[in-house]
């Protein structure tokens, strides 16, 4: 990636700080948590709105799909729901839980960024019939 680094990949580094910072004094950690939930979101949601765009592994910007644009969609509203959690009472255990399955929708949404590159590919190679 010639060192930039992707709104995915700083997705997956802020989940991973978001994770380890949790287990500090709760009262604290709950607006820095609430701080860490919105910057995601925010990520989330401008990659939903296709307003940013992604890179290819050699770091090349592209356009998101529809298909990802959806799936950044419920993964901004899964974080949402997260945000309503955390605010409304701080459950360590919850969090976790939750933020285990935000890191399985982002894994999802950008395997769906993979598989699109993968087809657009099997097309090219087929005369541009996919296969």
């Amino acid at each position: 990636m010639g060192g930039k680094t992707s709104r995915k990949m700083m997705i997956f580094k802020r989940l991973a700080e978001l994770k380890e910072t949790i287990r500090v004094d709760t009262q604290r950690i709950r607006g820095k948590t609430l701080n860490s939930l919105q910057e995601l979101f925010d990520l989330a949601v401008a990659l939903a709105k296709g307003k940013v765009k992604t890179q290819n592994e050699d770091g090349v910007p592209v356009k998101v799909t529809l298909k990802q644009r959806q799936m950044w969609a419920r993964v901004a509203a899964y974080i949402a729901q997260i945000m309503n959690s955390v605010a409304s009472g701080f459950d360590e255990r919850q969090i976790d839980v939750q933020l285990d399955e935000l890191e399985r929708l982002v894994n999802e949404a950008k395997a769906k960024g993979k598989a699109g590159k993968t087809e657009k590919r099997d097309a090219s190679a087929t005369g541009g019939n996919p296969i």
